[in-house]
């Protein structure tokens, strides 16, 4: 009888979780992977039947996200000069001209400022309410939580006729103020809960050493809590941006021009006969990078805060 190991699981549960885990990972990211092939496919390969898995690679779908074009006759496109650029020529090849900008730069811009500056908003409210709650005697303090973590107990459109009358009564519509504070004020709920958490396993004792040394509690909190809360903080950051990266159905109501953000934006991309597929795939693209890169940067913090606290001695 050959001993075994009840912790160390055996090869062949190896092979089947690491197959299981390979095929989900495929899965998951065959959608990501075929909207970035759809940005480099040319609008009739992005709609062809059977879909083409193999395809030639074009720019068409990026220059159709950046520009705007309008179609001319053939006389008046042969009366134009050669093309300056590569981007022209693929306008031209289109029997189209670029007559401007698009507002694609703009609206990803407003999801930047919108996005990351509600998510800094949230994390020092957050991270504040949670230190109060976690250290000092707070009357109701079981009730407040509650009723803190109460607002994520129902959809946040189920209230976004009141906040459009209320932004409208208030000149918030259509500005970044308004939908820094409307992200700020749902995500406020899931930064007090998870930095609580992660502030209860610091313990006391570092404060009250800080505070013998003649640290006020504000000092203690700065040069011994913050460092050593920084886990929670980026791992709440991280879904906090997530949140206000993604976020469709406020930024529709709320937003039309000034303040939109690349969400609502990138399904109105409108090519010549129909929906320019190559430059929503591009669109789609590009706006998955900000969040990748930052939680790229934050995953070691990421990963020790999802287990930060699940082992007590």
């Amino acid at each position: 009888m050959s001993a075994y190991s009840i912790t160390e699981p055996t090869l062949r549960a190896k092979w089947v979780a690491g197959s299981i885990v390979v095929l989900y990972a495929l899965i998951t990211l065959l959608p990501l992977v075929w909207i970035v092939l759809t940005g480099f496919k040319t609008p009739p390969d992005s709609i062809s039947y059977p879909p083409k898995v193999i395809f030639s690679p074009s720019m068409e779908g990026y220059v159709n996200l950046f520009t705007t074009r309008s179609r001319i006759a053939a006389d008046d496109l042969a009366a134009l000069p050669p093309p300056e650029t590569w981007y022209d020529q693929i306008v031209r090849d289109r029997d189209m001209v670029i007559v401007g900008p698009s507002k694609f730069g703009e609206r990803f811009l407003n999801s930047v400022i919108i996005g990351f500056g509600s998510t800094a908003l949230s994390i020092i409210l957050g991270t504040l309410a949670a230190y109060a709650f976690s250290r000092f005697r707070v009357p109701l303090k079981d009730d407040l939580l509650f009723f803190i973590l109460s607002t994520r107990m129902m959809p946040p459109i189920a209230v976004a006729i009141p906040i459009f009358l209320m932004y409208r009564s208030l000149g918030l519509s259509d500005t970044h103020l308004g939908m820094i504070l409307l992200y700020t004020g749902v995500n406020i709920s899931l930064a007090v809960w998870l930095l609580k958490g992660f502030i209860d396993e610091i313990p006391r004792e570092y404060e009250e050493a800080a505070l013998i040394d003649g640290y006020t509690r504000f000092q203690a909190f700065r040069k011994v809590v913050l460092p050593q809360a920084a886990t929670g903080i980026a791992s709440t950051a991280i879904f906090c941006l997530i949140f206000a990266w993604n976020e469709y159905a406020f930024a529709v109501l709320l937003t039309s021009g000034t303040a939109q953000t690349a969400p609502p934006f990138i399904p109105t991309i409108i090519g010549v006969g129909g929906q320019d597929w190559p430059a929503v795939g591009a669109g789609v693209t590009l706006f998955l990078l900000p969040v990748m890169i930052f939680t790229i940067l934050l995953r070691k913090h990421l990963l020790r805060g999802i287990t930060f606290g699940a082992v007590r001695k």
